[in-house]
């Protein structure tokens, strides 16, 4: 994958991405969640309990609209996020959520069954991602669940361009085949599904700009720690 030019590592930081979603969540501004991922968010619900999991990591919370979903099915739920913002909002929802970094999770290995993690990876810039991912991994127990949700590109890595002020979003944008080797190294890939952009609830970043679509994931944590 290769960087838009030789400094793109430093607009992946996590300050500055921290910077973008406390303005934004200041402002109000609300994005309401594509009924493709509340479907999955569903299944992937159903799974939990049907294996008997009944605890959930997530990365990246938002304004807390997925974890209202967990909560609301019975399912035991904690969030980190790295805007102080998101935190605060998730919090009013009577969602339990710290600030956190996927990059250092201030929790013991193998505590959660299930970890699920939407649009929040796509941040993480190639040269990065396989050690969140280890880190991912080490709090999901052995066999546990991983579900990842991310928007495709061409192997790339660029900012936002509807974004109107800096900091501006970093977007590492991998094509599917590299989605399956980078997760593949960390798990076994159980499900791998695909849908197009749309418009409204179902549009992603970049305005129109970029040609994309959304990919879910589950993956299954080995059975053993590495």
């Amino acid at each position: 994958m290769a960087a838009a030019d030789a400094g793109m590592d430093e607009y992946g930081s996590e300050q500055r991405l921290a910077e973008f979603y406390n303005r934004r969540a200041a402002s109000g501004w609300d994005h309401p969640l594509a009924p493709r991922r509340v479907d999955q968010c569903q299944r992937f619900i159903g799974l939990l309990k049907s294996e008997r999991r009944h605890h959930v990591l997530e990365i990246g919370t938002g304004m807390g609209l997925d974890g209202l979903q967990f909560l609301r099915a019975g399912i035991h739920y904690t969030g980190v996020d790295i805007a102080e913002e998101h935190v605060r909002r998730s919090r009013a929802k009577g969602l339990d959520v710290s600030v956190g970094s996927a990059r250092q999770l201030p929790f013991a290995d193998g505590i959660f069954p299930a970890l699920w993690t939407m649009s929040t990876l796509l941040h993480v810039p190639a040269s990065e991602i396989d050690g969140v991912l280890r880190e991912l991994v080490r709090v999901t127990a052995p066999g546990g669940l991983i579900a990842v949700g991310l928007w495709s590109g061409e192997d790339d890595e660029v900012l936002n361009p509807e974004d109107d002020a800096e900091p501006r979003r970093f977007f590492s944008r991998r094509s599917d085949a590299v989605v399956r080797q980078v997760f593949g190294r960390h798990g076994a890939i159980e499900d791998f599904v695909t849908w197009p952009e749309g418009a409204g609830e179902e549009s992603g970043p970049g305005a129109g700009n970029w040609t994309q679509h959304y990919q879910f994931l589950i993956l299954r944590t080995p059975a053993s720690p590495k």
